[in-house]
């Protein structure tokens, strides 16, 4: 001990005469003290040395004095194999207990790091085929990853790979330039491969790639925030990106596969608990938990497991901008809890869904699947949206499942069939004989296009009103096109709605064509191109706007505006209907029903067999407005007053509950 304490005795010295550094290190923790910080070093009773508040037991330590540089309030944790290293800032010395056993590090961070230096920033880099971090503490902190490779296989403190157990906000940084993996222990229960309780926000331009062989990918506790880093989720047992209170994404990119559930979750935080008889609830919007929120970046998801949300919120879910890509491929499921079918969706809300810009791709090849769907009101007023869904009926009563059911839906229990369908929003239900319905759609901007190929598949559905205002809408489905529960009013934009199968605009309420460009085209047959619910006594009315429909309009129909027919037209024909000055081109289907209905703001006139020269293509190519057209054989147009009697309230989507 005497010699001990003559080289201590000797760092002193060495240290106080220049801008150098001691270190000290115990086992695989390495303490930096500036000269210009240390102070006096306190010696007592024989064995303690107390450096800038950090006591210290000389038989455990060693030291050294060099120029290494010392970042203040740093730690950095250096994975090697089945070892790691800590170094800590002398600064944060106090604040800042480290455990290593192997390569798994435990931290934890006192309280009073807030009052005396604030924020420590934690870097880890290195690689570990069976390590991990476990952080407590109860103030913030930032987790840089420095090119970090991090698999824990045999856990010790945790079984994910990164575990914060900070309640506070936790800033993620995949440094720039960098490439970081974690993988979680099989043998777990950790909920994620990173978890953090608190507060996650994920920045810089680094990648993170993540393994969750447990549960998820990475769970929070509370709220997700992401700029600029890319974050990879290659498979996960649970979600992709688990979190709670709200997910925000300003940039970056976020690509997630493998999942055996969705992709990106986010719950209503229901943590805040009310003495009894206080009438106190969790509140989503006072709150803001259960929401999502996307302004820009790219996310890329593709669920394949059953059932599985793309991106699903218990709240509301508000796109601003940025790319989405949703893609599900899972049949639906029967939840025997529920008591009812439940299928994959691309995007799904248990609130509201708004969306005013951004470019979003859907889609759904399974039994049931939809491309977004939510139970309160969906608002479109900007935005480039593609859907997709090529999947058939699903049926399941609990005890008899079928993927591809082709029977009739009209007298079975809508709790056990989930119908494919591009767009659903609102909740529509039965209660003995009386309906009540929520939500619905309001579309004013935006460029849409829907088509959905399989057995029942609707294009867009309102389980309540639809109001389209304006932007452009191009749906081609199996079944009807534009449905709605109540009534459907369009007084702007430019609508093609085309079903194969049935209806091409259905409502079971009344229907409003006051305004826009609407070309509509209804199933040959009984279907029509216009259909309202006639049976209890609802109405179609042409109000204004230009309208073309192949296949007629509903019976009884007010026609306010003018409309004239013909009784034969040409199929893959191009054709041109002029209201005034404008022309709108068209061309035809290869298959509708047999009479074409037109009508505009002044009586028109119709050629058939045009050449389109110019103009503004809509519709896919479809048609043209604006268009300068030449040739063709003017077509004879009888006023029209009648309909087609029995176009029905459009089957399960108007008329029923509709599945799930």
């Amino acid at each position: 001990m005497k010699r001990k304490l003559l080289s201590m005795i000797a760092f002193m010295l060495t240290i106080a005469a220049g801008a150098q550094t001691l270190k000290v290190t115990e086992g695989n923790v390495t303490y930096l003290f500036p000269a210009a910080q240390a102070g006096e070093m306190t010696f007592t009773d024989g064995i303690t040395l107390t450096i800038m508040n950090k006591a210290f037991t000389l038989s455990n330590v060693s030291m050294t004095i060099d120029n290494t540089a010392v970042t203040d309030n740093s730690v950095a944790v250096v994975y090697s194999g089945t070892t790691a290293t800590v170094t800590i800032a002398g600064n944060v010395a106090q604040f800042v207990d480290a455990d290593i056993n192997g390569a798994h590090v435990n931290l934890t961070q006192s309280s009073l790091v807030d009052d005396v230096v604030g924020e420590i920033t934690y870097n880890l880099s290195g690689s570990s085929t069976d390590g991990e971090l476990y952080m407590s503490g109860s103030y913030k902190a930032t987790i840089e990853l420095n090119g970090l490779t991090l698999t824990n296989t045999t856990p010790v403190y945790s079984g994910a790979a990164i575990h914060i157990q900070n309640g506070k906000r936790i800033k993620v940084k995949p440094i720039t330039g960098t490439t970081n993996t974690l993988t979680d222990a099989a043998n777990g229960s950790q909920k994620g491969s990173l978890y953090i309780k608190g507060h996650a926000e994920f920045a810089q331009k680094g990648t993170l790639n993540v393994v969750g062989n447990v549960k998820h990918g990475i769970k929070t506790g509370e709220y997700f925030t992401i700029k600029n880093a890319t974050i990879n989720i290659t498979s996960a047992v649970g979600d992709g990106i688990n979190c709670g209170q709200y997910f925000l994404m300003e940039s970056g990119t976020i690509n997630i596969s493998g999942t055996q559930d969705d992709g990106i979750q986010c719950d209503i935080d229901d943590t805040d608990t009310y003495p009894t008889g206080t009438g106190e609830t969790t509140d989503h919007e006072d709150e803001d938990s259960g929401n999502i929120y996307i302004s820009g970046g790219t996310i890329t998801v593709n669920c394949s497991a059953t059932a599985a949300k793309g991106i699903k919120c218990e709240g509301d879910m508000n796109i601003t901008g940025g790319t989405i890509n949703a893609s599900t491929t899972g049949n639906g499921t029967w939840d025997s809890d529920d008591l009812e079918t439940k299928a994959a969706c691309g995007l799904s809300a248990d609130g509201n869904m708004n969306i005013s810009g951004g470019t979003l791709v859907l889609t759904a090849t399974g039994s049931g699947g939809k491309g977004m769907k939510c139970d309160g009101v969906l608002t479109i007023s900007d935005g480039d949206i593609t859907v997709k869904t090529s999947g058939g009926l699903y049926y399941n009563n609990g005890t008899t499942e079928n993927t591809n059911y082709t029977g009739d839906t009209d007298h079975i229990d809508s709790d056990y069939y989930s119908s494919p369908k591009g767009i659903k929003a609102g909740v529509k239900t039965e209660s003995g004989n009386r309906y009540t319905y929520s939500g619905g759609i309001v579309i004013s901007g935006g460029t849409i296009s829907v088509t959905t190929t399989g057995y029942n598949g609707e294009g867009i559905e309102s389980k309540n009103t639809l109001d389209i205002i304006g932007g452009q809408i191009i749906v081609n489905s199996y079944d009807d096109a534009i449905n709605a529960a109540q009534d459907l009013t369009i007084s702007g934009g430019q609508i093609y709605a085309r079903a194969t199968n049935n209806d091409g605009i259905d409502a079971n309420g009344n229907v409003y064509i006051k305004g826009g460009l609407v070309y509509a085209i209804g199933a040959s047959g009984a279907e029509v191109a216009i259909d309202a619910n006639s049976e209890d006594q609802k109405k179609l009315y042409v109000q204004g706007g230009t309208l073309v429909a192949i296949g007629r309009l509903e019976s009884g129909a007010s026609l306010t505006q003018s409309c004239y027919s013909t009784n034969s037209w040409s199929k893959n024909t191009w054709y041109a209907l002029t209201v005034g000055s404008d022309v709108f081109a068209f061309q035809t289907p290869s298959s509708g029903g047999s009479t074409m209905v037109v009508s505009g703001a002044s009586q028109p006139s119709l050629k058939s067999g045009v050449t389109v020269s110019s103009g503004s293509s809509i519709f896919d190519g479809v048609g043209y407005t604006g268009a300068t057209v030449t040739g063709g054989t003017t077509v004879s147009l009888s006023s029209y007053s009648g309909g087609n009697q029995g176009g029905g309230g459009g089957g399960p989507g108007g008329g029923g509950p509709g599945g799930h």
